[in-house]
């Protein structure tokens, strides 16, 4: 058995053997691993020097996209924090929430950070340590310590902290069903079993160039910045003209390992710049984060013919990743509703299909996935109770396991893939039937020859089901009545939207998945117009 690794060692390992090797470029701009550790070594001995004593071990980051801002991370984690990862883009009431809720004394800022700083300040309760990567602010709210890139103390003062396998690597805030942001606790051993098992299974290495498509807030960011870093290869950074481009970023920067949400490649596939062969040099296409439909996944197989490609799954609570399925010639035999499976579990990791009592399904059978092993995190930073609904141990099993809130299939033999059918909260009733949203936009995508659709019920009845369903639909010359003539070929008459209704394109939210909420307030928004008129 290998020896424990924190999660920035690897980095520190990295720099120590490949110092003059790029560690990030952003667009033509570039750090190499030796320039990026003397920044790193300094903010982190300032932290460990000037942080008040006994306060949690956390780290506030406000940054993004920035050389300061990666530093920032690296610092917090080099100092013996986990750190928590905020956006400069967020409001400043949600970022004083997220600093108030970590409890954190701490405050590192990049550049694009500055702006919102003033209000983010005056708006916490406690002081804070504050360290602007860059010159010092001036006409701060004066309860805080601010320092700036020339309060730092040298490098050479760093010295290693203890880090342990249970600590906190990072506290990541995702969104909570009451409208309070929840904390998931990833530990440095849940984070340390993800890098292995991809490193390994990849064979990633210092010669490897990586995409970087997802915001520090999103927990699939950290394959984007902490692969690299292990094994010496280069975080390639898009800058603005880039991020709008994405397939002549992934040409002109030389990618050779892709991450990213289905739905950037699918852009690509409707803005036809997903041509055949145009990424010879792509030798790993990974995809995460929501449902990929088959369609656009040949299309990305075509593109980048000398690829692996696997679709990946795994929620926050199971450290970024946890089954895998490389896609082949044979995937539209495993997909089921046109979307391929989410596969198999990582090696040490085990999955349920579970009903409502937490017994397993029987083979072929509709369960909720749940999972167990080594990437299952810490549970909700400060709320047992959360926690304690969706970390259980099932009848007859000793382990804790993670509900995902995901509907899979169960294989129904040996070999067979697990098969991602859509959330559970996506299973609804629409005049008292139980239908899958998942179901009806897979149909609504084939009778609509798009690559994807959106189905969501509306409007809400006062028993809480709903009285119809919406199709949403993008792009140009669909004939709506024949599309629904199409559906109800293959679907029960309620299953059948009552609407479709086209846009030019889908709502993203800010981890570049298809914001559904959006859409349902777009309709909330319409009938209470309506209802004013």
């Amino acid at each position: 058995m290998s020896a424990f690794r924190a999660l920035h060692q690897g980095f520190l390992q990295s720099a120590a053997s490949v110092p003059r090797r790029p560690a990030i470029t952003i667009g033509e701009a570039m750090q190499t691993y030796a320039e990026l550790e003397q920044v790193t070594k300094a903010l982190a001995a300032t932290l460990m020097e000037r942080r008040p004593a006994g306060g949690v071990p956390l780290t506030c980051v406000l940054g993004q996209r920035t050389f300061e801002g990666f530093a920032g991370i690296l610092g917090a984690l080099c100092s013996g924090h986990g750190y928590v990862p905020m956006l400069p883009s967020y409001p400043a009431a949600r970022l004083v929430k997220m600093i108030d809720r970590s409890e954190s004394d701490v405050l590192v800022v990049d550049p694009g950070g500055k702006r919102v700083l003033p209000e983010v300040l005056e708006g916490v309760a406690k002081p804070l340590l504050v360290v602007t990567l860059g010159s010092t602010l001036e006409g701060l709210d004066g309860r805080h310590t601010v320092l700036g890139s020339d309060d730092l103390a040298p490098a050479e003062d760093w010295v290693e902290p203890e880090v342990g396998p249970d600590d906190i690597a990072y506290l990541l805030f995702t969104s909570g069903s009451t409208g309070e942001p929840k904390g998931v606790m990833v530990a440095h051993r849940n984070i340390e079993r993800f890098l292995n098992w991809a490193i390994d299974r990849y064979e990633l290495g210092a010669h490897d160039r990586f995409s970087h498509m997802f915001e520090v807030t999103f927990d699939l960011s950290l394959f984007d910045l902490f692969a690299p870093w292990t094994v010496g290869g280069c975080l390639c950074v898009p800058d603005m003209r880039q991020r709008l481009l994405p397939a002549q970023y992934v040409v002109d920067v030389g990618l050779t390992v892709w991450f990213s949400v289905p739905s950037t490649a699918r852009l690509m596939k409707e803005t036809r710049t997903l041509g055949e062969g145009i990424f010879p040099d792509l030798r790993l296409s990974l995809f995460c984060g929501e449902a990929l439909t088959c369609s656009v996944g040949r299309a990305w197989m075509e593109a980048a013919p000398n690829a692996v490609t696997e679709n990946i799954y795994g929620p926050t609570e199971l450290t970024l990743a946890c089954t895998h399925y490389t896609m082949a010639a044979c995937m539209e035999a495993h997909a089921e509703n046109g979307v391929v499976p989410i596969g198999e579990p990582f090696e040490q990791m085990r999955a349920k299909v579970l009903d409502r009592e937490l017994r397993e399904v029987e083979p072929g059978e509709v369960g909720e996935l749940a999972l167990a092993g080594p990437q299952v995190t810490l549970g909700y930073w400060r709320d047992e109770e959360r926690t304690a609904q969706v970390f259980v141990v099932p009848p007859g099993e000793e382990e804790t396991f993670y509900r995902t809130g995901d509907l899979v299939r169960r294989p129904a033999k040996e070999g067979e893939p697990l098969r991602f059918l859509g959330r559970l909260d996506s299973q609804v009733k629409v005049r008292g039937y139980r239908v899958e949203l998942g179901e009806v936009e897979a149909v609504l995508r084939t009778a609509a020859g798009v690559d994807d659709a959106v189905a969501l019920d509306w409007p809400r009845s006062e028993s809480g089901g709903a009285e119809g369903i919406v199709g949403f639909l993008t792009g140009s010359g669909h004939d709506d009545a024949a599309v629904l003539r199409e559906m109800a070929k293959h679907l029960p008459r309620y299953m059948v939207p009552s609407e479709l209704r086209t846009l030019d394109a889908f709502p993203l939210n800010a981890n570049g998945k298809i914001d559904r909420k959006a859409l349902r307030a777009g309709l909330e928004a319409a009938a209470t117009e309506t209802a004013d008129t």
